[in-house]
């Protein structure tokens, strides 16, 4: 099937008077289907999807294993309460014990943002009274909850929630000097991604990581990974750390992990984990069967599929596809987790607006980079379809003299 349409989009009849609260403005188009890494609006018009939902439908839209899933589950058990166990979550609980090398315990949540709240709540548990600084980078986002907010190192989203909560701090990107300058005695953890994602798809360099990891051990600090966009396979590895050859004491993971059902799990060493007792921490719905069933069927699909290895290899077809374009200054990021920095004088907003007008979606993560996040399960055919649409929207762009 090829990319569909070039009339203008504009929003439905239904969305004239948006029902919605304004964080994310009006919608400019309403989806109604999807299917692999195309999608369907409310008039019918097809589109290839390579934003992934942010990252999150890494199997594409309603695989089939994901459905029955979940209508499986949805047929025997919804809820118990955290204070019983269920199959499903102790399954998965395992099985991302066992992606990540072993010998951690994890918590379910709902979402990126609640799985790093965890994580921030274990660092501070964990360091004890005056010990409760947590380090983070500038460039870096963690979530919009009021302690992941101001573990964001974004000040100009700060500034509307002032007061936030105390205990945070911010340090230049893939800069050692600077971190090492930030531990004083006060720190409990650093918490960093391997590739920054809302910051532009930056991704860290091997010798901060390794730097990073050296200096957590030498300070007693906690070495906190968020893989919430980076996690289950999406750079090329289960996990983006995995690259560079260290193990962090903390991993919070979301997005992939339900492929659109909402989840997230923070993991922890054990003896890091042990910081916690009942009633330190919990959540109503987190790890319920429901989403945990998605979940262990997602885990499933790509462990068959080997999605790293897929993300690896589809990955550096676009970039090379993508790469030699005369409007197009360079392709970063790892695996299936890329922006397309774009060449002097080109919108990337523009561009993105062009692409949805012709049915590709995308989204402007900077103003002059292009995010792309598709599928793991993109086929050599759709990529090519990619670099093809994405290189006649550029083609199409008026280029300042």
């Amino acid at each position: 099937m090829t990319v569909g349409h070039a009339t203008a989009m504009h929003a439905p009849a239904a969305l004239e008077r948006c029902p919605l609260m304004p964080t994310y403005g009006p919608p400019s188009v309403q989806f109604v289907r999807g299917e692999g890494v195309r999608l369907w609006d409310a008039d019918g018009r097809p589109y290839l999807d390579l934003l992934g939902g942010l990252a999150v439908t890494a199997l594409g839209h309603s695989h089939p294993a994901v459905a029955e899933a979940l209508h499986r589950q949805a047929q025997t058990l919804l809820h118990v309460s955290n204070l019983f166990g269920t199959e499903p979550g102790w399954h998965v609980a395992s099985t991302l014990d066992r992606l990540l090398g072993g010998g951690g315990q994890v918590f379910f949540a709902n979402s990126g943002a609640e799985a790093n709240e965890c994580a921030l709540k274990l660092a501070r548990k964990w360091g004890g009274r005056g010990r409760h600084v947590v380090v983070s980078a500038l460039g870096s986002f963690h979530g919009r909850t009021l302690a992941t907010l101001h573990a964001t190192g974004q000040p100009q989203k700060h500034e509307a929630f002032q007061p936030l909560p105390e205990g945070f701090r911010h340090v230049a990107w893939n800069d050692l000097d600077a971190l090492e300058a930030a531990l004083d005695p006060t720190v409990a953890a650093v918490l960093l991604e391997p590739v920054q994602g809302e910051g532009g798809v930056n991704p860290a360099t091997p010798e901060y990581v390794a730097g990073v990891r050296r200096l957590c051990d030498e300070r007693g600090v906690l070495f906190m990974v968020d893989e919430v966009q980076t996690g289950l396979g999406r750079t090329g590895a289960w996990f983006g750390h995995q690259h560079f050859d260290v193990v962090p004491d903390v991993v919070t993971m979301a997005k992939a992990l339900g492929n659109g059902v909402p989840i997230g799990a923070c993991w922890a060493k054990a003896e890091v984990a042990a910081a916690f007792e009942p009633g330190d921490h919990a959540t109503t719905y987190g790890g319920q069967p429901l989403a945990t069933a998605a979940a262990a069927a997602v885990l499933a699909v790509m462990e068959a599929e080997d999605v790293p290895s897929r993300a690896r290899q589809a990955g550096q077809a676009l970039a090379d596809g993508l790469g030699g374009h005369p409007h197009v200054a360079v392709v970063r990021g790892l695996g299936l987790l890329l922006a397309v920095e774009l060449g002097a004088g080109i919108d990337a907003r523009a561009v993105a607006a062009d692409l949805l007008a012709h049915g590709v979606v995308v989204n402007a993560v900077t103003p002059t980079a292009l995010r792309l996040a598709p599928s793991l399960l993109i086929t050599d055919d759709e990529v090519e379809e990619a670099v093809g649409a994405i290189g006649a929207a550029l083609d199409r762009q008026e280029v300042p003299s």
